[in-house]
Protein backbone atom coordinates (compact mmCIF):
# COMPACT_ATOMS: atom_id res chain seq x y z
CA UNK A 1 0.00 0.00 0.00
CA UNK A 2 1.32 3.59 -0.60
CA UNK A 3 2.29 5.91 2.06
CA UNK A 4 3.09 5.29 5.28
CA UNK A 5 1.76 3.11 7.91
CA UNK A 6 0.89 6.18 11.09
CA UNK A 7 2.30 4.61 14.02
CA UNK A 8 -0.01 5.84 16.91
CA UNK A 9 0.65 3.86 20.16
CA UNK A 10 2.13 4.74 23.16
CA UNK A 11 5.23 3.40 22.34
CA UNK A 12 7.32 2.66 20.12
CA UNK A 13 7.19 6.23 19.02
CA UNK A 14 7.90 8.17 16.15
CA UNK A 15 11.51 8.25 15.61
CA UNK A 16 12.97 11.56 13.94
CA UNK A 17 14.69 11.06 10.78
CA UNK A 18 17.63 13.23 11.79
CA UNK A 19 17.76 10.65 14.71
CA UNK A 20 17.31 7.54 12.85
CA UNK A 21 19.90 8.96 10.26
CA UNK A 22 22.32 9.47 13.71
CA UNK A 23 21.74 5.89 14.44
CA UNK A 24 22.95 4.63 10.43
CA UNK A 25 27.00 4.70 11.36
CA UNK A 26 29.46 2.24 10.51
CA UNK A 27 30.14 0.40 14.15
CA UNK A 28 32.75 2.34 16.64
CA UNK A 29 34.50 1.15 19.75
CA UNK A 30 33.57 1.77 22.63
CA UNK A 31 36.68 1.53 24.37
CA UNK A 32 38.36 3.81 21.87
CA UNK A 33 40.63 6.67 23.89
CA UNK A 34 38.05 9.76 22.62
CA UNK A 35 35.04 7.80 23.95
CA UNK A 36 34.37 9.61 27.19
CA UNK A 37 33.93 13.12 25.05
CA UNK A 38 30.83 11.68 23.66
CA UNK A 39 29.47 9.50 26.83
CA UNK A 40 30.00 12.38 29.61
CA UNK A 41 27.71 14.98 27.45
CA UNK A 42 24.99 12.63 27.65
CA UNK A 43 24.91 11.43 31.43
CA UNK A 44 24.73 15.38 31.95
CA UNK A 45 22.25 16.13 29.82
CA UNK A 46 20.19 13.08 30.72
CA UNK A 47 20.21 14.41 34.52
CA UNK A 48 18.72 18.35 33.08
CA UNK A 49 15.50 15.70 31.59
CA UNK A 50 15.42 14.47 34.52
CA UNK A 51 15.90 17.37 36.27
CA UNK A 52 18.05 15.64 38.81
CA UNK A 53 20.48 18.26 40.36
CA UNK A 54 22.91 16.14 42.66
CA UNK A 55 22.56 12.33 41.93
CA UNK A 56 23.67 10.72 38.85
CA UNK A 57 22.18 8.88 35.87
CA UNK A 58 22.44 5.39 34.30
CA UNK A 59 22.33 4.27 31.50
CA UNK A 60 21.27 0.06 30.51
CA UNK A 61 21.12 -1.47 27.34
CA UNK A 62 17.47 -3.19 28.53
CA UNK A 63 14.19 -1.87 28.50
CA UNK A 64 12.60 0.41 31.09
CA UNK A 65 11.42 -2.99 33.27
CA UNK A 66 15.58 -3.17 33.63
CA UNK A 67 15.93 -0.02 35.45
CA UNK A 68 12.90 -0.93 37.21
CA UNK A 69 14.90 -4.29 38.60
CA UNK A 70 18.28 -2.11 38.93
CA UNK A 71 16.34 0.52 41.37
CA UNK A 72 14.72 -2.56 43.40
CA UNK A 73 17.75 -4.51 43.35
CA UNK A 74 20.21 -1.71 44.42
CA UNK A 75 18.75 -0.06 47.19
CA UNK A 76 16.54 -2.73 48.56
CA UNK A 77 16.65 -6.12 50.73
CA UNK A 78 14.55 -9.42 50.37
CA UNK A 79 11.92 -8.92 52.77
CA UNK A 80 11.98 -5.16 53.03
CA UNK A 81 8.27 -3.72 53.32
CA UNK A 82 7.20 -1.15 50.02
CA UNK A 83 4.10 0.30 49.66
CA UNK A 84 2.74 0.72 46.04
CA UNK A 85 -0.55 0.98 44.14
CA UNK A 86 -1.98 -1.14 40.99
CA UNK A 87 -4.16 1.08 39.05
CA UNK A 88 -3.16 -0.24 35.52
CA UNK A 89 -1.29 -2.82 33.64
CA UNK A 90 2.14 -1.12 34.12
CA UNK A 91 1.87 -0.30 37.57
CA UNK A 92 0.62 -4.40 38.23
CA UNK A 93 3.86 -5.47 36.63
CA UNK A 94 6.20 -3.39 38.92
CA UNK A 95 3.61 -5.17 41.99
CA UNK A 96 4.34 -8.43 40.20
CA UNK A 97 8.09 -7.93 40.20
CA UNK A 98 8.82 -6.13 43.39
CA UNK A 99 7.54 -9.15 44.65
CA UNK A 100 8.78 -11.62 42.45
CA UNK A 101 12.35 -10.06 44.08
CA UNK A 102 10.92 -11.02 47.36
CA UNK A 103 9.75 -7.62 48.92
CA UNK A 104 6.96 -7.43 51.49
CA UNK A 105 4.70 -5.36 48.84
CA UNK A 106 1.32 -3.55 50.60
CA UNK A 107 -0.66 -3.34 47.51
CA UNK A 108 -3.09 -0.39 47.42
CA UNK A 109 -5.86 -1.98 44.48
CA UNK A 110 -7.54 1.51 43.06
CA UNK A 111 -9.92 1.06 40.62
CA UNK A 112 -8.60 1.36 36.78
CA UNK A 113 -8.85 4.84 35.31
CA UNK A 114 -7.87 6.65 38.92
CA UNK A 115 -4.39 7.05 39.93
CA UNK A 116 -1.90 7.09 42.80
CA UNK A 117 -4.18 6.98 45.67
CA UNK A 118 -2.39 10.06 47.79
CA UNK A 119 -4.79 10.29 50.57
CA UNK A 120 -4.38 6.19 51.28
CA UNK A 121 -0.71 6.65 50.89
CA UNK A 122 -0.60 9.22 53.70
CA UNK A 123 -2.29 7.65 55.73
CA UNK A 124 -0.32 4.52 55.97
CA UNK A 125 2.70 6.82 56.10
CA UNK A 126 1.49 8.30 59.38
CA UNK A 127 0.50 4.72 60.74
CA UNK A 128 3.53 3.09 60.08
CA UNK A 129 5.68 4.84 62.86
CA UNK A 130 8.74 2.29 62.96
CA UNK A 131 9.53 3.25 59.37
CA UNK A 132 9.14 -0.42 58.28
CA UNK A 133 8.15 1.04 54.70
CA UNK A 134 11.28 1.26 53.00
CA UNK A 135 10.13 2.46 49.54
CA UNK A 136 6.83 4.10 48.09
CA UNK A 137 6.27 3.42 44.45
CA UNK A 138 4.52 5.65 42.43
CA UNK A 139 3.54 4.70 38.32
CA UNK A 140 3.10 8.92 37.25
CA UNK A 141 1.94 7.83 33.70
CA UNK A 142 -0.03 4.71 33.75
CA UNK A 143 0.04 3.77 29.82
CA UNK A 144 -2.68 1.31 29.63
CA UNK A 145 -5.29 3.76 31.29
CA UNK A 146 -4.14 6.97 30.14
CA UNK A 147 -3.55 8.26 33.34
CA UNK A 148 -1.39 10.38 35.40
CA UNK A 149 -0.96 10.28 39.27
CA UNK A 150 0.86 13.26 41.32
CA UNK A 151 3.76 12.23 42.56
CA UNK A 152 4.90 15.35 44.24
CA UNK A 153 1.70 15.05 46.58
CA UNK A 154 3.33 11.92 47.57
CA UNK A 155 6.60 13.46 48.23
CA UNK A 156 4.28 15.79 50.50
CA UNK A 157 2.43 13.27 52.11
CA UNK A 158 5.86 11.39 52.87
CA UNK A 159 7.51 14.72 53.95
CA UNK A 160 4.24 15.27 56.59
CA UNK A 161 4.72 11.91 58.36
CA UNK A 162 8.59 12.39 58.46
CA UNK A 163 9.08 9.46 56.63
CA UNK A 164 12.12 8.37 55.85
CA UNK A 165 11.45 6.05 53.00
CA UNK A 166 12.94 6.56 49.68
CA UNK A 167 10.35 7.23 46.77
CA UNK A 168 10.60 5.80 43.42
CA UNK A 169 8.33 6.86 40.26
CA UNK A 170 8.05 5.27 37.03
CA UNK A 171 8.23 7.70 34.35
CA UNK A 172 8.83 5.87 31.62
CA UNK A 173 5.57 7.03 29.52
CA UNK A 174 6.38 10.61 31.19
CA UNK A 175 9.79 11.63 31.31
CA UNK A 176 10.47 13.63 28.72
CA UNK A 177 7.10 14.36 27.95
CA UNK A 178 5.25 15.58 30.83
CA UNK A 179 6.28 17.57 33.36
CA UNK A 180 8.90 16.15 35.80
CA UNK A 181 11.37 17.26 38.76
CA UNK A 182 13.43 14.89 39.98
CA UNK A 183 14.96 17.25 42.70
CA UNK A 184 11.86 19.02 43.74
CA UNK A 185 10.08 16.54 44.21
CA UNK A 186 12.82 14.70 46.28
CA UNK A 187 12.22 11.49 44.08
CA UNK A 188 15.20 8.70 45.02
CA UNK A 189 15.18 6.63 41.81
CA UNK A 190 13.40 7.61 38.44
CA UNK A 191 12.94 5.10 35.78
CA UNK A 192 12.33 5.88 31.95
CA UNK A 193 12.89 4.19 28.37
CA UNK A 194 14.14 5.01 25.16
CA UNK A 195 11.29 4.75 22.97
CA UNK A 196 8.77 6.71 24.40
CA UNK A 197 9.27 10.74 25.06
CA UNK A 198 13.42 10.06 23.91
CA UNK A 199 11.92 9.64 20.34
CA UNK A 200 14.16 6.44 19.91
CA UNK A 201 13.71 2.83 19.29
CA UNK A 202 13.23 0.59 22.17
CA UNK A 203 16.29 -0.85 24.14
CA UNK A 204 17.98 1.69 26.39
CA UNK A 205 16.55 1.94 29.71
CA UNK A 206 17.48 4.98 32.11
CA UNK A 207 17.76 5.09 35.98
CA UNK A 208 18.64 8.63 37.53
CA UNK A 209 19.02 8.48 41.21
CA UNK A 210 19.44 10.77 44.24
CA UNK A 211 22.60 10.89 46.52
CA UNK A 212 19.84 9.30 49.30
CA UNK A 213 19.45 6.15 46.76
CA UNK A 214 23.32 5.82 46.56
CA UNK A 215 23.99 5.53 49.80
CA UNK A 216 21.13 2.95 50.43
CA UNK A 217 23.08 1.19 48.07
CA UNK A 218 25.88 0.71 49.86
CA UNK A 219 23.91 -1.56 52.16
CA UNK A 220 20.94 -2.79 50.52
CA UNK A 221 21.08 -6.50 50.45
CA UNK A 222 20.04 -7.95 47.38
CA UNK A 223 22.58 -9.57 44.83
CA UNK A 224 22.94 -7.72 41.85
CA UNK A 225 25.15 -7.62 38.85
CA UNK A 226 24.34 -6.78 35.63
CA UNK A 227 22.31 -3.92 36.84
CA UNK A 228 24.60 -3.41 39.61
CA UNK A 229 24.99 0.32 40.30
CA UNK A 230 28.76 -0.34 41.23
CA UNK A 231 29.89 -1.43 38.29
CA UNK A 232 28.52 1.48 36.67
CA UNK A 233 29.83 3.98 38.68
CA UNK A 234 33.27 2.38 38.45
CA UNK A 235 32.85 2.23 34.63
CA UNK A 236 30.92 5.54 33.99
CA UNK A 237 33.58 7.51 36.47
CA UNK A 238 35.93 7.11 33.51
CA UNK A 239 33.80 7.68 30.36
CA UNK A 240 32.72 4.19 29.93
CA UNK A 241 30.68 1.02 30.50
CA UNK A 242 31.01 -2.21 32.12
CA UNK A 243 29.70 -4.17 29.20
CA UNK A 244 29.18 -3.58 25.63
CA UNK A 245 26.60 -0.73 24.97
CA UNK A 246 23.47 -0.44 22.24
CA UNK A 247 26.16 2.15 20.70
CA UNK A 248 24.09 3.14 17.75
CA UNK A 249 21.41 3.64 20.52
CA UNK A 250 23.53 6.15 22.27
CA UNK A 251 24.06 8.12 19.09
CA UNK A 252 20.83 8.76 18.18
CA UNK A 253 20.04 9.48 22.35
CA UNK A 254 22.78 12.61 21.60
CA UNK A 255 20.33 13.98 18.59
CA UNK A 256 17.28 12.85 20.40
CA UNK A 257 18.39 15.07 23.38
CA UNK A 258 19.47 17.79 20.93
CA UNK A 259 16.07 18.07 19.84
CA UNK A 260 14.44 18.44 23.04
CA UNK A 261 17.07 21.36 24.29
CA UNK A 262 16.33 22.84 21.02
CA UNK A 263 12.71 23.02 21.47
CA UNK A 264 12.89 23.66 25.08
CA UNK A 265 11.42 21.37 28.10
CA UNK A 266 8.69 23.87 29.07
CA UNK A 267 7.91 24.02 25.21
CA UNK A 268 7.56 20.41 24.39
CA UNK A 269 5.70 19.98 27.67
CA UNK A 270 2.87 22.54 26.33
CA UNK A 271 2.93 20.84 22.94
CA UNK A 272 1.93 17.55 24.65
CA UNK A 273 -0.65 19.28 26.56
CA UNK A 274 -2.47 20.92 23.17
CA UNK A 275 -1.88 18.10 21.37
CA UNK A 276 -3.67 15.90 24.30
CA UNK A 277 -6.60 18.58 24.55
CA UNK A 278 -7.04 17.97 21.01
CA UNK A 279 -7.70 14.64 21.13
CA UNK A 280 -9.65 14.70 24.39
CA UNK A 281 -12.35 17.33 22.46
CA UNK A 282 -12.35 14.95 19.99
CA UNK A 283 -13.28 12.23 21.81
CA UNK A 284 -15.97 14.26 23.94
CA UNK A 285 -17.83 15.74 19.90
CA UNK A 286 -17.99 11.28 19.55
CA UNK A 287 -20.09 11.27 22.67
CA UNK A 288 -17.49 9.05 24.08
CA UNK A 289 -15.42 8.97 27.40
CA UNK A 290 -11.86 8.58 28.55
CA UNK A 291 -10.54 5.33 30.76
CA UNK A 292 -9.21 8.20 32.70
CA UNK A 293 -12.24 8.83 35.73
CA UNK A 294 -11.76 12.68 36.11
CA UNK A 295 -9.75 15.26 34.23
CA UNK A 296 -7.39 15.94 37.10
CA UNK A 297 -6.27 12.58 36.00
CA UNK A 298 -6.08 13.02 32.04
CA UNK A 299 -2.55 12.01 30.72
CA UNK A 300 -0.95 14.26 28.44
CA UNK A 301 0.76 11.32 26.28
CA UNK A 302 -1.81 8.91 26.24
CA UNK A 303 -5.41 9.00 25.90
CA UNK A 304 -7.31 5.44 26.44
CA UNK A 305 -10.65 5.39 24.85
CA UNK A 306 -13.65 3.22 26.49
CA UNK A 307 -16.27 2.57 23.61
CA UNK A 308 -20.03 1.63 23.63
CA UNK A 309 -21.10 -1.88 25.49
CA UNK A 310 -21.25 -4.32 22.69
CA UNK A 311 -18.39 -3.05 20.90
CA UNK A 312 -14.71 -4.85 21.14
CA UNK A 313 -12.17 -2.18 20.93
CA UNK A 314 -9.26 -4.85 18.99
CA UNK A 315 -11.57 -4.86 15.92
CA UNK A 316 -11.37 -0.73 16.13
CA UNK A 317 -7.48 -1.39 16.60
CA UNK A 318 -7.51 -3.99 13.39
CA UNK A 319 -9.55 -1.97 11.46
CA UNK A 320 -7.53 0.93 11.69
CA UNK A 321 -4.58 -0.75 10.86
CA UNK A 322 -6.00 -2.65 8.50
CA UNK A 323 -8.30 -0.45 6.76
CA UNK A 324 -6.42 2.67 6.90
CA UNK A 325 -2.49 2.02 8.10
CA UNK A 326 -2.99 3.59 11.42
CA UNK A 327 -1.51 1.78 14.83
CA UNK A 328 -3.45 2.74 17.56
CA UNK A 329 -2.93 0.88 20.82
CA UNK A 330 -4.98 -1.97 22.61
CA UNK A 331 -6.89 -2.42 25.83
CA UNK A 332 -4.31 -4.49 28.11
CA UNK A 333 -5.73 -6.62 31.18
CA UNK A 334 -8.42 -5.35 32.62
CA UNK A 335 -9.42 -3.04 30.05
CA UNK A 336 -9.01 -5.28 27.06
CA UNK A 337 -11.96 -5.14 24.67
CA UNK A 338 -13.29 -1.92 26.18
CA UNK A 339 -10.53 0.71 25.15
CA UNK A 340 -8.63 1.84 22.40
CA UNK A 341 -5.60 4.20 22.79
CA UNK A 342 -4.02 7.03 21.10
CA UNK A 343 -0.89 7.88 21.79
CA UNK A 344 0.04 11.29 21.24
CA UNK A 345 3.80 11.65 22.74
CA UNK A 346 7.10 12.36 21.21
CA UNK A 347 7.82 12.98 17.60
CA UNK A 348 4.55 14.33 16.98
CA UNK A 349 2.75 17.82 15.83
CA UNK A 350 -1.16 19.23 15.40
CA UNK A 351 -1.03 17.75 11.34
CA UNK A 352 -0.37 14.47 12.37
CA UNK A 353 -2.90 14.14 15.62
CA UNK A 354 -5.45 15.06 12.92
CA UNK A 355 -4.31 11.83 11.07
CA UNK A 356 -4.53 9.44 14.35
CA UNK A 357 -8.24 10.71 15.06
CA UNK A 358 -9.31 10.84 11.34
CA UNK A 359 -8.28 7.06 11.47
CA UNK A 360 -10.10 6.07 14.78
CA UNK A 361 -12.76 7.85 13.80
CA UNK A 362 -13.30 6.19 10.28
CA UNK A 363 -12.62 2.80 12.61
CA UNK A 364 -15.05 3.17 15.08
CA UNK A 365 -17.94 3.95 12.34
CA UNK A 366 -16.78 1.05 10.53
CA UNK A 367 -17.67 -0.93 13.76
CA UNK A 368 -20.77 0.24 14.89
CA UNK A 369 -19.63 2.89 16.62
CA UNK A 370 -22.99 5.76 16.24
CA UNK A 371 -21.16 8.88 15.73
CA UNK A 372 -21.36 11.75 13.09
CA UNK A 373 -18.74 11.88 10.52
CA UNK A 374 -15.95 14.65 10.91
CA UNK A 375 -17.20 15.50 14.62
CA UNK A 376 -14.16 14.60 16.63
CA UNK A 377 -11.26 15.69 13.18
CA UNK A 378 -13.61 19.22 13.43
CA UNK A 379 -13.29 19.50 17.20
CA UNK A 380 -9.88 18.75 17.19
CA UNK A 381 -8.48 20.46 14.42
CA UNK A 382 -10.61 23.85 15.92
CA UNK A 383 -8.56 22.98 18.67
CA UNK A 384 -4.96 23.26 17.39
CA UNK A 385 -5.83 25.75 15.11
CA UNK A 386 -6.84 28.72 17.91
CA UNK A 387 -4.13 27.42 20.36
CA UNK A 388 -1.68 27.47 17.54
CA UNK A 389 -2.24 31.18 16.56
CA UNK A 390 0.02 32.65 19.63
CA UNK A 391 2.39 30.72 18.29
CA UNK A 392 2.31 31.96 14.77
CA UNK A 393 1.87 35.83 15.65
CA UNK A 394 4.79 35.28 17.40
CA UNK A 395 6.83 33.46 14.33
CA UNK A 396 5.26 36.27 12.14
Amino acid sequence: MAGFTQLFVPGPTNVPEVVRQAMNMPMEDMRAPDYPTFTRGLFADLMKVFRNETGRVFIFPSSGTGAWESAITNTLSPGDRVLMARFGQFSHLWVDMAERLGLDVDVVDVEWGTGCPVEIYAERLLQDKEHRIKAVFVTHNETATGVTSDVAGVRAALDAARHPALLFADGVSSIGSIDFRQEDWGVDCAVSGSQKGFMLPPGLGFLSVSQKALAAAKAAGHKRCYFSFEDQIRANDTGYFPYTPAVQLLRGLRVALDLLFEEGLEAVFERHNRLATGVRKAVEAWGLKLCAKEAKWNSDTVSAVLVPEGIDSAEIVRRAHYGYQTSLGVGLNKVAGKVFRIGHLGWVNDVMMCGAISAAEMALRDCGVKIQPGSGVGAALEHYRLSAQPSLAKAA
